[in-house]
């Protein structure tokens, strides 16, 4: 099995395809649509900015939404999340993919933001992945997802707000927290959306 991580210039890219590769997962790093198109599974990272992202992306957005839609099996993590709704508050007049219907908004509150560290990942019951219960997953975020449509949500995290930190969707995935950052309980995150992929 071959998983790419999609390469726009930005994203915490290696210690990604480190904890795939810890896996026995096969992890290329591209750019290329040729390549993408080949994956058995796409990934695309993310730290950063939602506009400067989407810069990034410019040109090769169309392709993404496509291989999404045609079931390409597909993991979002954090921006990476993020970029799969309509708009963010973090850059006004800003298009994302628009996979999902929705918008990110901004942690506002009496808690510090941006949230950094370690915070409870609770799961839906039907969404629970094997082998994990609900456990603490690592954060870095000072926005966070508002899809209108809540079938999407397999699991939630409380910062001042409830938010979704689990998108679980067909063939789409996508965490707020990095599972790559999140330990042994991260990399068995990971281990499930590659038996999902191989099924």
């Amino acid at each position: 099995m071959k998983i790419v991580i999609i390469d726009y210039g930005a994203g915490n890219t290696a210690n990604v395809k480190n904890a795939f590769e810890k896996l026995g997962a096969a992890v290329t790093i591209s750019s290329s649509e040729a390549v993408w198109k080949n994956a058995d599974a796409l990934v695309l990272p993310g730290v950063g900015v939602f506009g400067a992202a989407m810069k990034r992306l410019n040109g090769k957005c169309d392709a993404i939404v496509k291989l999404i839609s045609d079931g390409k099996p597909f993991l979002g993590i954090c921006l990476g999340m993020q970029l799969l709704l309509e708009k963010s508050e973090e850059s006004d007049g800003v298009q994302g993919l628009g996979v999902l219907v929705g918008e990110v908004k901004k942690f506002r509150g009496k808690l510090p933001v941006p949230q950094i560290g370690w915070n409870k990942v609770e799961f839906q019951k039907s969404s629970l992945p094997q082998g994990l219960k609900n456990f603490y997953g690592y954060f870095a975020n000072s926005y966070y997802c508002e899809p209108k449509d809540n079938s999407w949500v397999a699991a939630t995290t409380d910062y001042g707000v409830k938010f979704p930190s689990v998108f679980r969707q067909k063939n789409i995935f996508a965490t707020q927290f990095h599972p790559e950052k999140s330990g042994e309980l991260g990399l068995k995150f990971l281990k499930n959306f590659i038996r999902e992929v191989k099924q």
